[in-house]
């Protein structure tokens, strides 16, 4: 019998640094339209049990949804199925997360002509604070052949 195909390793783990600043922490909020004033405005998010302005929730968990995208499609073609994130922890607007995912499982789905991904992942801050955990199924297929135009195009 013929073993089945293998796009991603089982234990592989990759990982990222995102640095901080209350300006990104201002932008990110106002882009998602998220306009709690902890991520607004520093005088009410100074006197927050916070003490300063922290991030909207959804900024250090899209960065580590991204993650997975980004690792994966430099050599394959990712697809993300499901996310299950625990916010553990304020993210504060001066932090520096260090994101890391590490494959758990994986096994080929003919049907879907990929593998089935199962991750696990944690955003930890510069004192090694856990901020947040996660886990993920993805499906990671071969990336796409260059069809003939595009090749004729580039040629």
């Amino acid at each position: 019998m013929k073993p089945a195909p293998r796009i991603v390793t089982i234990g592989e783990t990759f990982s990222a640094t995102l640095e901080l600043s209350a300006q990104s922490v201002k932008s990110f909020a106002a882009l998602v339209n998220d306009f709690n004033p902890l991520h607004h405005d520093d005088a009410y998010a100074a006197q927050s049990r916070f003490g300063g302005l922290i991030a909207s929730g959804t900024q250090p968990t899209a960065h580590f949804m991204a993650l997975l995208a980004t690792h994966f499609s430099s050599y394959a073609q990712p697809l993300g199925l499901e996310f299950d994130i625990k916010l553990k922890k304020a993210v504060h607007a001066t932090d520096t997360l260090t994101i890391t995912w590490q494959v758990r499982d994986a096994y080929w789905k003919a049907s879907l002509n990929g593998d089935l991904t199962h991750l696990d992942g944690t955003v930890v801050n510069q004192r090694g604070d856990l901020m947040l955990i996660g886990t993920s199924t993805i499906l990671v297929m071969p990336k796409p052949e260059a069809n003939e135009s595009t090749r004729a195009a580039t040629s």
